[in-house]
């Protein structure tokens, strides 16, 4: 008795704690529910029992909390990755500093073999980098001068100089672990649900146990020493452990995988709801094609010399960031190189269709068909000139000045190589997929086609997407949105569940999508429909085995069947059937 005493208070006194304090906050939660059979077993005289109920749930708690450790830890080996100095250049040449102490702006080195300090940009040399801690690829990317570095990836090839253009704090890698510790944080509706169930559970135990004490030897006969026994038994048995750490093991292991995927989750509320998603509406530009037009065609419709209306229309341009925009200016350089731009003065960008400014006094308009429709400029002619060219996929652009259209211009964007895949992995999970887009509706046509997309809307202003995602939802239900998470931020609010691709060099991408996909591979969308429908099935049957375990030793317990020793063990089985089913998400 001495032995169970010593072991009873070694091993057993947190719980007690615990159960004592629960008792001064008028929560009835498991730690009181074992406080309870422990203090009952030993007045019954029941010490050894008592010894080992207290010794096996320290074990089941400390490999439940080890497990959930294990699940958060795999969190964050993959943000921990930065090291901890940088070679730095200064007055004395290249020296180590801790990198808290490195400012923005600084020239860093980073070697074969090593990692990636800082966010930077390349100023010299050239590198492969793995990058698969951030953005799941994985295949080495090349780096050259002017190409993003990310803090944590890899040199495995070469030797590069950069400047760095985020402090530690403010890194991609810092911003995906505060955006995991916030998602952990979270919980999701499941887990409420779960811990809602308990707070209601756990006291109807204690009255049934009450119960069972007390009326046992009065209407089934028996000491009440026997009928004290069973209510303890019960008590053991009923106790929600397993019920309760089922889903926070599991999703805190699918928020992991996803990580380990270069998915960003934003909290197990997402992961959860991913599984109901019907429809997946896409942006076409940066999304389901590479994002980098080039400059294909220039057409004269005016007076003006072909060169005179490119450097118009470029200069225009240079004061934007669309992708068209780029691919024009980057047109025009290589078309007139070291030409410099004309002043733009009232320059202004007019959403969804294109720009206007003020050179040398001269009033001009260069945007997409439904600009020039707005302008009533769009005569039978233009308006062949430009079908042709979108009916072979490519954007339009046209110049137009006081006295009418200028000049046109065509970009083509190549369609990403993995977006077939991305949109056929969807088709089979049963996701209808639909392109969003503000080109032109024969170019939405032609790169619906190439990919299988068969609903495919263009001319579309961010407004206008935002109505098209409130129809969706009407149509199908649950609808995710896929956009770059500042164009096309109405639509994402609207969405369901919004994702930001290639969020890794995009610091509004992280803080606005619910899933940030850190590179810019669409299949991972599929992936992520697919490990939230494989979350939700490991949660259900967390649930199943948890429940189901205990209606089967409760019948043994209410049968007289069940002792103590096989109460505990029950529970403990059973927590850790949930915890090990759970963690099986890690391998995904």
């Amino acid at each position: 008795m001495s032995l169970a005493a010593l072991s009873i208070l070694t091993a057993g006194l947190p719980t007690l704690k615990k159960g004592w304090i629960a008792v001064k906050n008028f929560t009835l939660n498991i730690y009181f529910l074992m406080s309870l059979a422990v203090l009952g077993a030993m007045v019954i005289g029941k010490w050894p029992e008592a010894a080992m109920v207290v010794f096996l749930f320290a074990i089941a708690e400390a490999i439940e909390a080890l497990s959930l450790e294990r699940a958060r830890n795999a969190i964050k080996s993959l943000t921990a990755l930065a090291p901890e100095t940088a070679e730095v250049m200064t007055e004395a040449g290249w020296k180590e500093h801790p990198v808290e102490n490195v400012v923005l702006g600084s020239r860093i080195r980073v070697r074969t073999g090593s990692r990636v300090p800082l966010d930077a940009r390349v100023e010299s040399g050239r590198a492969a980098l793995d990058q698969a801690p951030i953005t799941g690829e994985s295949l080495p990317v090349d780096k050259a001068e002017g190409d993003p570095l990310y803090a944590g990836s890899i040199v495995t090839d070469g030797v590069v100089e950069a400047t760095v253009t985020a402090v530690a704090g403010e890194s991609t890698l810092a911003r995906i672990a505060a955006a995991i510790q916030d998602a952990q944080s979270q919980r999701a509706p499941t887990q409420r649900f779960v811990d809602q169930f308990a707070r209601y559970y756990t006291p109807a135990v204690v009255a049934v146990a009450f119960l069972v004490a007390v009326l046992g030897p009065v209407l089934l006969g028996g000491t009440w020493g026997e009928w004290l026994y069973e209510a303890l038994v019960l008590l053991v048995i009923a106790c929600p452990c397993a019920l309760v750490v089922s889903t926070p093991v599991t999703v805190v292991s699918g928020l992991a995988a996803a990580a380990r995927h270069g998915i960003l989750i934003k909290g197990g509320a997402y992961l959860e709801s991913g599984r109901l998603l019907k429809v997946v509406a896409l942006d076409k530009t940066g999304t389901l094609t590479q994002g980098k037009p080039v400059l294909t065609d220039s057409d004269i419709f005016s007076d003006l010399s072909i060169e005179k209306a490119t450097l118009i229309a470029a200069s225009l341009d240079e004061q934007s960031t669309h992708p068209v925009a780029k691919a024009l200016v980057n047109g025009w350089k290589s078309q007139q190189p070291g030409a410099v731009a004309l002043p733009v003065s009232d320059f202004s960008v007019l959403n969804g269709r294109g720009v206007k400014g003020t050179i040398d006094g001269h009033l001009w308009h260069l945007g997409n068909h439904r600009l020039v429709e707005e302008l009533g400029v769009c005569s039978s002619e233009l308006e062949a000139r430009l079908s042709r060219l979108e009916e072979t996929g490519k954007t339009v652009i046209v110049l137009c000045g006081n006295s009418g259209p200028a000049a046109i211009f065509a970009v083509a964007d190549t369609v990403r190589p993995e977006s077939v895949e991305a949109v056929a992995a969807l088709k089979a999970l049963n996701v209808v997929p639909v392109m969003l887009t503000g080109d032109n509706p024969a170019t939405a046509r032609s790169i619906a086609e190439q990919l299988g997309i068969e609903d495919a809307r263009g001319n579309l202003m961010p407004e206008d997407k935002q109505t098209a995602v409130a129809e969706l939802k009407r149509r199908y239900g649950a609808v995710g949105m896929v956009g770059d998470g500042v164009n096309d931020a109405p639509a994402l609010a609207q969405s369901d569940i919004g994702f930001a691709m290639g969020a890794a060099g995009t610091a509004t991408a992280l803080e606005t999508a619910d899933v940030a996909i850190m590179d810019d591979d669409p299949r991972k969308i599929a992936y992520f429909i697919s490990l939230s429908r494989r979350s939700a099935s490991v949660l259900k049957q967390n649930i199943i085995l948890a429940l189901g375990i205990k209606v089967v030793f409760l019948a043994l317990a209410l049968s007289g069947f069940a002792t103590l020793w096989m109460a505990v063990f029950a529970d403990m089985g059973a927590s850790l059937l949930v915890v090990f089913n759970g963690l099986r998400l890690l391998r995904r």
